[in-house]
Protein backbone atom coordinates (compact mmCIF):
# COMPACT_ATOMS: atom_id res chain seq x y z
CA UNK A 1 0.00 0.00 0.00
CA UNK A 2 1.64 3.26 -1.05
CA UNK A 3 1.85 5.85 2.09
CA UNK A 4 -0.04 8.62 1.26
CA UNK A 5 2.03 11.89 1.00
CA UNK A 6 1.74 14.58 3.62
CA UNK A 7 1.36 17.94 1.89
CA UNK A 8 0.81 20.12 4.87
CA UNK A 9 4.17 19.48 5.88
CA UNK A 10 5.11 20.94 2.75
CA UNK A 11 3.17 23.85 3.54
CA UNK A 12 4.35 24.24 6.97
CA UNK A 13 7.91 24.31 5.92
CA UNK A 14 6.97 27.00 2.70
CA UNK A 15 5.32 29.04 6.13
CA UNK A 16 8.34 29.29 8.11
CA UNK A 17 10.59 30.03 4.77
CA UNK A 18 8.41 33.48 4.75
CA UNK A 19 9.07 33.56 8.03
CA UNK A 20 13.12 32.96 7.37
CA UNK A 21 12.68 35.65 4.40
CA UNK A 22 11.09 38.66 6.76
CA UNK A 23 14.11 37.60 9.55
CA UNK A 24 16.72 38.59 6.76
CA UNK A 25 14.96 41.13 5.45
CA UNK A 26 14.20 43.09 8.95
CA UNK A 27 16.50 42.12 11.32
CA UNK A 28 19.39 43.78 10.42
CA UNK A 29 18.12 47.30 9.69
CA UNK A 30 17.14 47.29 13.42
CA UNK A 31 20.90 47.33 14.45
CA UNK A 32 21.72 50.33 11.70
CA UNK A 33 22.64 52.75 14.49
CA UNK A 34 24.34 50.04 16.62
CA UNK A 35 26.52 48.90 13.92
CA UNK A 36 27.87 52.80 13.46
CA UNK A 37 28.38 53.10 17.10
CA UNK A 38 30.19 50.21 17.39
CA UNK A 39 31.66 49.16 14.22
CA UNK A 40 32.30 53.79 13.97
CA UNK A 41 30.73 52.91 10.32
CA UNK A 42 29.41 55.45 8.22
CA UNK A 43 25.89 55.91 7.38
CA UNK A 44 26.48 56.60 3.80
CA UNK A 45 28.25 53.02 4.30
CA UNK A 46 24.86 51.74 6.03
CA UNK A 47 22.84 52.85 3.62
CA UNK A 48 24.98 50.12 1.11
CA UNK A 49 23.64 46.99 2.98
CA UNK A 50 19.86 47.04 1.94
CA UNK A 51 21.33 47.50 -1.26
CA UNK A 52 23.74 45.01 -1.45
CA UNK A 53 20.97 42.74 0.09
CA UNK A 54 17.75 43.50 -2.70
CA UNK A 55 20.88 43.64 -5.51
CA UNK A 56 21.71 40.43 -4.65
CA UNK A 57 17.65 38.99 -4.21
CA UNK A 58 17.49 40.77 -7.92
CA UNK A 59 20.84 38.81 -9.33
CA UNK A 60 19.29 35.18 -7.72
CA UNK A 61 16.21 35.70 -9.36
CA UNK A 62 17.61 36.25 -12.64
CA UNK A 63 20.05 33.32 -12.15
CA UNK A 64 17.38 31.15 -11.03
CA UNK A 65 15.59 31.03 -14.27
CA UNK A 66 18.49 29.05 -15.62
CA UNK A 67 19.49 26.98 -12.73
CA UNK A 68 16.39 25.95 -10.23
CA UNK A 69 15.00 23.09 -12.45
CA UNK A 70 18.29 21.71 -13.53
CA UNK A 71 19.48 21.62 -9.72
CA UNK A 72 15.86 20.59 -8.35
CA UNK A 73 13.55 22.49 -5.83
CA UNK A 74 15.10 20.13 -2.83
CA UNK A 75 18.43 21.09 -3.16
CA UNK A 76 17.78 24.65 -4.17
CA UNK A 77 14.98 25.73 -1.07
CA UNK A 78 17.31 23.31 1.36
CA UNK A 79 20.34 25.87 0.54
CA UNK A 80 17.84 28.63 1.08
CA UNK A 81 17.72 27.95 4.48
CA UNK A 82 21.00 26.73 5.25
CA UNK A 83 22.69 30.18 3.50
CA UNK A 84 20.10 32.03 5.59
CA UNK A 85 21.45 30.50 8.86
CA UNK A 86 24.91 30.89 7.85
CA UNK A 87 24.55 34.21 7.19
CA UNK A 88 22.80 35.62 10.19
CA UNK A 89 25.50 34.12 12.24
CA UNK A 90 28.34 35.23 10.00
CA UNK A 91 26.80 38.46 11.12
CA UNK A 92 27.44 38.17 14.70
CA UNK A 93 30.94 36.81 14.02
CA UNK A 94 32.68 38.18 11.05
CA UNK A 95 32.58 42.00 11.77
CA UNK A 96 34.93 40.75 15.01
CA UNK A 97 37.31 38.69 13.67
CA UNK A 98 38.04 40.60 10.03
CA UNK A 99 40.39 43.90 10.17
CA UNK A 100 37.20 45.88 8.10
CA UNK A 101 33.93 45.14 10.26
CA UNK A 102 32.05 46.09 7.29
CA UNK A 103 33.36 43.71 4.80
CA UNK A 104 32.11 41.19 7.72
CA UNK A 105 28.99 42.75 7.68
CA UNK A 106 28.29 42.87 3.78
CA UNK A 107 29.72 38.63 3.31
CA UNK A 108 27.28 37.99 5.43
CA UNK A 109 24.39 40.45 3.63
CA UNK A 110 25.03 38.78 0.31
CA UNK A 111 24.46 34.92 2.13
CA UNK A 112 21.45 35.52 3.86
CA UNK A 113 20.30 37.53 0.64
CA UNK A 114 20.89 34.34 -1.71
CA UNK A 115 18.92 32.36 0.65
CA UNK A 116 15.99 34.96 0.80
CA UNK A 117 16.09 35.35 -3.29
CA UNK A 118 16.05 31.39 -3.46
CA UNK A 119 12.75 31.45 -0.71
CA UNK A 120 11.16 33.99 -2.93
CA UNK A 121 11.55 32.34 -5.93
CA UNK A 122 11.20 28.59 -4.72
CA UNK A 123 8.24 28.69 -1.94
CA UNK A 124 5.40 30.16 -4.15
CA UNK A 125 5.65 27.71 -7.10
CA UNK A 126 6.60 24.68 -4.32
CA UNK A 127 2.96 25.53 -2.91
CA UNK A 128 1.42 26.09 -6.45
CA UNK A 129 2.81 22.40 -7.28
CA UNK A 130 0.97 20.37 -4.24
CA UNK A 131 -2.67 19.21 -4.96
CA UNK A 132 -4.45 21.89 -3.02
CA UNK A 133 -7.99 22.58 -3.91
CA UNK A 134 -8.38 26.39 -3.36
CA UNK A 135 -4.74 27.46 -4.63
CA UNK A 136 -5.51 31.27 -4.87
CA UNK A 137 -6.44 31.45 -0.47
CA UNK A 138 -3.85 29.09 0.17
CA UNK A 139 -1.00 31.15 -2.04
CA UNK A 140 -2.41 34.33 0.16
CA UNK A 141 -2.35 32.45 3.34
CA UNK A 142 1.30 31.71 2.14
CA UNK A 143 2.41 34.90 1.74
CA UNK A 144 0.80 36.37 4.99
CA UNK A 145 3.40 34.51 6.91
CA UNK A 146 6.05 37.18 5.88
CA UNK A 147 4.16 40.01 7.56
CA UNK A 148 4.00 37.82 10.82
CA UNK A 149 7.11 37.38 10.56
CA UNK A 150 8.07 40.88 9.91
CA UNK A 151 6.07 41.39 13.07
CA UNK A 152 7.66 38.99 15.44
CA UNK A 153 11.18 40.20 14.00
CA UNK A 154 10.35 43.82 15.10
CA UNK A 155 8.36 43.14 18.28
CA UNK A 156 10.71 40.12 19.06
CA UNK A 157 13.39 42.60 18.93
CA UNK A 158 12.30 45.27 20.41
CA UNK A 159 11.18 43.40 23.67
CA UNK A 160 14.87 41.32 24.03
CA UNK A 161 16.46 44.77 23.06
CA UNK A 162 14.37 46.67 26.26
CA UNK A 163 14.76 43.35 29.03
CA UNK A 164 18.42 42.62 27.99
CA UNK A 165 20.19 45.73 26.40
CA UNK A 166 20.74 46.27 22.52
CA UNK A 167 24.60 45.33 23.36
CA UNK A 168 23.82 41.39 23.37
CA UNK A 169 22.18 41.56 20.09
CA UNK A 170 24.85 38.89 18.92
CA UNK A 171 22.84 36.86 21.43
CA UNK A 172 19.63 37.62 19.19
CA UNK A 173 21.11 37.07 15.90
CA UNK A 174 22.32 33.22 16.93
CA UNK A 175 18.24 33.02 18.45
CA UNK A 176 17.02 34.04 14.57
CA UNK A 177 19.40 31.88 12.95
CA UNK A 178 17.68 28.89 14.24
CA UNK A 179 14.32 29.35 12.77
CA UNK A 180 16.10 28.67 9.19
CA UNK A 181 18.09 25.87 10.87
CA UNK A 182 15.25 23.91 12.32
CA UNK A 183 13.63 24.24 8.91
CA UNK A 184 16.32 22.94 7.10
CA UNK A 185 15.18 19.33 8.22
CA UNK A 186 11.17 19.96 7.42
CA UNK A 187 12.58 21.18 3.62
CA UNK A 188 14.31 17.93 3.88
CA UNK A 189 11.65 15.82 4.73
CA UNK A 190 8.63 16.82 3.17
CA UNK A 191 7.25 15.97 -0.04
CA UNK A 192 8.41 18.68 -2.88
CA UNK A 193 6.46 18.19 -6.33
CA UNK A 194 7.38 19.62 -9.84
CA UNK A 195 5.27 22.32 -10.91
CA UNK A 196 5.44 21.29 -14.25
CA UNK A 197 6.50 18.05 -16.04
CA UNK A 198 9.80 17.69 -17.40
CA UNK A 199 9.49 19.25 -21.38
CA UNK A 200 5.93 20.39 -20.62
CA UNK A 201 6.99 24.03 -19.18
CA UNK A 202 7.43 27.23 -21.71
CA UNK A 203 10.61 27.65 -22.71
CA UNK A 204 12.16 31.76 -21.11
CA UNK A 205 12.01 32.62 -25.26
CA UNK A 206 8.72 31.66 -25.57
CA UNK A 207 7.36 33.37 -22.34
CA UNK A 208 8.95 36.26 -23.40
CA UNK A 209 7.44 36.27 -26.59
CA UNK A 210 4.13 36.12 -24.60
CA UNK A 211 2.11 39.63 -24.74
CA UNK A 212 -0.27 38.61 -21.87
CA UNK A 213 3.35 37.84 -19.72
CA UNK A 214 4.28 41.29 -19.70
CA UNK A 215 0.95 42.45 -18.48
CA UNK A 216 1.60 40.04 -16.05
CA UNK A 217 5.02 41.58 -15.10
CA UNK A 218 3.67 44.99 -15.07
CA UNK A 219 1.55 43.97 -12.21
CA UNK A 220 4.14 42.45 -10.31
CA UNK A 221 6.74 45.68 -10.51
CA UNK A 222 3.52 47.93 -9.39
CA UNK A 223 2.78 45.38 -6.40
CA UNK A 224 6.42 44.98 -5.31
CA UNK A 225 6.74 48.85 -5.42
CA UNK A 226 2.97 49.77 -3.91
CA UNK A 227 3.98 47.15 -0.77
CA UNK A 228 7.65 47.78 -0.23
CA UNK A 229 7.33 51.81 -0.49
CA UNK A 230 4.95 52.54 2.41
CA UNK A 231 6.61 49.41 4.21
CA UNK A 232 10.23 50.82 4.22
CA UNK A 233 9.01 54.83 4.95
CA UNK A 234 6.46 54.09 7.52
CA UNK A 235 8.89 54.30 10.28
CA UNK A 236 10.39 57.89 8.93
CA UNK A 237 7.25 58.75 8.05
CA UNK A 238 5.66 58.05 11.52
CA UNK A 239 8.02 60.07 12.99
CA UNK A 240 8.63 63.16 11.33
CA UNK A 241 4.44 63.27 11.00
CA UNK A 242 3.53 62.65 14.30
CA UNK A 243 6.42 63.26 16.40
CA UNK A 244 7.82 60.20 18.16
CA UNK A 245 10.61 58.21 19.23
CA UNK A 246 12.22 56.00 16.77
CA UNK A 247 10.84 53.11 18.58
CA UNK A 248 7.01 54.12 18.61
CA UNK A 249 7.56 54.44 14.77
CA UNK A 250 8.68 51.41 14.57
CA UNK A 251 5.90 50.26 16.50
CA UNK A 252 3.03 52.79 14.92
CA UNK A 253 4.30 52.32 11.40
CA UNK A 254 5.99 49.25 9.79
CA UNK A 255 4.31 46.69 12.73
CA UNK A 256 0.85 48.21 12.04
CA UNK A 257 1.38 48.17 8.30
CA UNK A 258 2.33 44.53 8.65
CA UNK A 259 -0.45 43.85 11.10
CA UNK A 260 -3.01 44.85 8.09
CA UNK A 261 -1.15 43.55 5.32
CA UNK A 262 -1.12 40.00 6.66
CA UNK A 263 -5.17 39.92 8.16
CA UNK A 264 -5.83 41.16 4.65
CA UNK A 265 -4.12 38.39 3.43
CA UNK A 266 -5.53 36.02 5.94
CA UNK A 267 -9.20 36.76 5.23
CA UNK A 268 -8.76 36.56 1.19
CA UNK A 269 -6.96 32.58 2.40
CA UNK A 270 -10.49 32.28 4.46
CA UNK A 271 -13.40 34.06 1.66
CA UNK A 272 -11.14 33.39 -1.75
CA UNK A 273 -13.41 30.59 -3.02
CA UNK A 274 -16.49 33.22 -2.74
CA UNK A 275 -14.86 36.11 -4.58
CA UNK A 276 -13.13 36.85 -7.73
CA UNK A 277 -9.40 37.60 -7.56
CA UNK A 278 -9.26 39.92 -10.28
CA UNK A 279 -12.22 42.19 -8.89
CA UNK A 280 -10.51 41.94 -5.63
CA UNK A 281 -7.38 43.26 -6.99
CA UNK A 282 -8.96 46.01 -8.70
CA UNK A 283 -10.50 47.05 -5.53
CA UNK A 284 -7.34 46.88 -3.35
CA UNK A 285 -5.31 49.00 -5.93
CA UNK A 286 -8.03 51.80 -5.86
CA UNK A 287 -7.73 52.00 -1.95
CA UNK A 288 -3.86 51.22 -2.32
CA UNK A 289 -3.78 54.73 -4.06
CA UNK A 290 -6.40 56.50 -1.79
CA UNK A 291 -4.33 55.33 0.69
CA UNK A 292 -1.31 57.20 -0.50
CA UNK A 293 -2.93 60.35 -1.67
CA UNK A 294 -4.73 60.19 2.03
CA UNK A 295 -0.73 59.88 3.69
CA UNK A 296 0.64 62.37 1.59
CA UNK A 297 -2.29 65.30 1.68
CA UNK A 298 -3.68 64.87 4.75
CA UNK A 299 -3.20 67.95 7.02
CA UNK A 300 -3.93 65.77 10.19
CA UNK A 301 -1.13 63.82 11.47
CA UNK A 302 -3.60 60.72 12.56
CA UNK A 303 -5.17 60.53 8.75
CA UNK A 304 -2.06 60.28 8.15
CA UNK A 305 -0.87 57.55 9.95
CA UNK A 306 -4.21 55.78 9.14
CA UNK A 307 -3.27 55.81 5.27
CA UNK A 308 0.04 54.65 6.06
CA UNK A 309 -1.86 51.61 8.28
CA UNK A 310 -4.37 50.67 6.23
CA UNK A 311 -2.20 50.69 3.28
CA UNK A 312 -1.06 47.33 4.65
CA UNK A 313 -4.62 46.63 4.11
CA UNK A 314 -4.57 47.03 0.39
CA UNK A 315 -1.28 45.77 -0.39
CA UNK A 316 -1.90 42.24 0.99
CA UNK A 317 -3.41 40.65 -1.63
CA UNK A 318 -1.17 42.46 -4.51
CA UNK A 319 1.70 39.80 -4.64
CA UNK A 320 -0.07 37.06 -3.94
CA UNK A 321 -2.66 37.55 -5.93
CA UNK A 322 -0.26 38.70 -9.19
CA UNK A 323 1.57 35.16 -8.84
CA UNK A 324 -1.86 33.82 -8.87
CA UNK A 325 -3.14 35.58 -11.93
CA UNK A 326 0.05 34.66 -13.56
CA UNK A 327 -0.40 30.78 -12.75
CA UNK A 328 -3.88 31.11 -14.32
CA UNK A 329 -2.79 32.80 -17.29
CA UNK A 330 0.42 30.82 -17.85
CA UNK A 331 -0.17 27.50 -16.23
CA UNK A 332 3.23 26.12 -19.10
CA UNK A 333 5.34 28.92 -17.30
CA UNK A 334 6.99 26.94 -14.99
CA UNK A 335 10.03 27.75 -12.15
CA UNK A 336 11.21 30.90 -15.25
CA UNK A 337 7.84 32.48 -14.78
CA UNK A 338 8.11 32.69 -10.98
CA UNK A 339 11.66 33.57 -10.99
CA UNK A 340 11.04 36.33 -13.55
CA UNK A 341 8.06 37.54 -11.43
CA UNK A 342 10.40 37.61 -8.45
CA UNK A 343 12.86 39.60 -10.15
CA UNK A 344 9.91 42.14 -11.72
CA UNK A 345 8.52 42.60 -7.80
CA UNK A 346 12.12 43.20 -6.47
CA UNK A 347 12.87 45.70 -9.00
CA UNK A 348 9.67 47.72 -8.13
CA UNK A 349 10.30 47.27 -4.28
CA UNK A 350 14.63 48.57 -4.95
CA UNK A 351 13.26 51.52 -7.17
CA UNK A 352 10.41 52.75 -5.73
CA UNK A 353 11.41 53.70 -2.44
CA UNK A 354 14.66 55.14 -4.07
CA UNK A 355 12.51 57.43 -6.26
CA UNK A 356 10.32 58.37 -2.81
CA UNK A 357 13.55 59.20 -1.25
CA UNK A 358 15.01 61.24 -3.87
CA UNK A 359 11.88 63.26 -5.15
CA UNK A 360 11.41 63.82 -0.84
CA UNK A 361 15.21 65.20 -0.55
CA UNK A 362 14.52 67.43 -4.14
CA UNK A 363 10.94 68.90 -2.27
CA UNK A 364 13.32 69.85 0.87
CA UNK A 365 13.02 66.74 2.86
CA UNK A 366 9.15 66.68 2.56
CA UNK A 367 8.28 63.06 2.80
CA UNK A 368 4.59 63.55 1.71
CA UNK A 369 5.77 65.08 -1.71
CA UNK A 370 7.51 61.44 -2.16
CA UNK A 371 4.37 59.47 -1.36
CA UNK A 372 2.60 61.26 -3.39
CA UNK A 373 4.35 60.53 -6.38
CA UNK A 374 3.98 56.80 -5.14
CA UNK A 375 0.35 57.10 -5.82
CA UNK A 376 1.18 56.15 -9.65
CA UNK A 377 2.00 52.46 -9.11
CA UNK A 378 -1.14 51.58 -7.75
CA UNK A 379 -2.80 53.26 -10.38
CA UNK A 380 -0.75 51.83 -13.04
CA UNK A 381 -1.69 48.41 -11.35
CA UNK A 382 -5.42 49.02 -11.55
CA UNK A 383 -5.26 49.96 -15.19
CA UNK A 384 -3.00 46.87 -15.79
CA UNK A 385 -5.46 44.85 -14.62
CA UNK A 386 -8.43 46.04 -16.56
CA UNK A 387 -6.48 45.47 -19.90
CA UNK A 388 -6.01 42.01 -18.69
CA UNK A 389 -9.55 41.42 -17.99
CA UNK A 390 -10.39 42.95 -20.76
CA UNK A 391 -7.94 40.47 -22.96
CA UNK A 392 -9.32 37.68 -20.73
CA UNK A 393 -12.94 38.44 -21.59
CA UNK A 394 -11.97 38.38 -25.98
CA UNK A 395 -9.84 35.20 -25.16
CA UNK A 396 -13.23 33.58 -23.89
CA UNK A 397 -15.55 35.07 -26.67
CA UNK A 398 -12.70 33.71 -29.22
CA UNK A 399 -12.82 29.80 -27.71
CA UNK A 400 -16.96 30.01 -27.70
Amino acid sequence: MTKQKNYKKTLAACYLGFVTQAITANFAPLLFLTFKCTYRITLEKIAMIPLVFYLTQLLVDLAATKFADKIGYRTCVVASQVLSAVGLVLTAILPEVLPVPFIGILISVVLYAVGSGLIEVLVSPIVEACPFENKDGTMSLLHSFYCWGAMGVILGSTLFFAVFGVENWKILTFIWALVPLFNTFNFINCPIERLVEDGKSMSIGKLLKTPIFWLLIILMVCSGASEATMAQWASAFTESAIGVSKTVGDLAGPCLFAMFMGISRMLYGKFSEKLDLTNVMLVCGIMCAGCYLLASLSALPILGLAGCALCGLAVGIMWPGSISISSQQCPRGGTAMFAFLALAGDSGAMVSPAMVGSLSEMAGGNLKTGLLAAAVFPVILVFSLLILKKKVRKAICRKQ
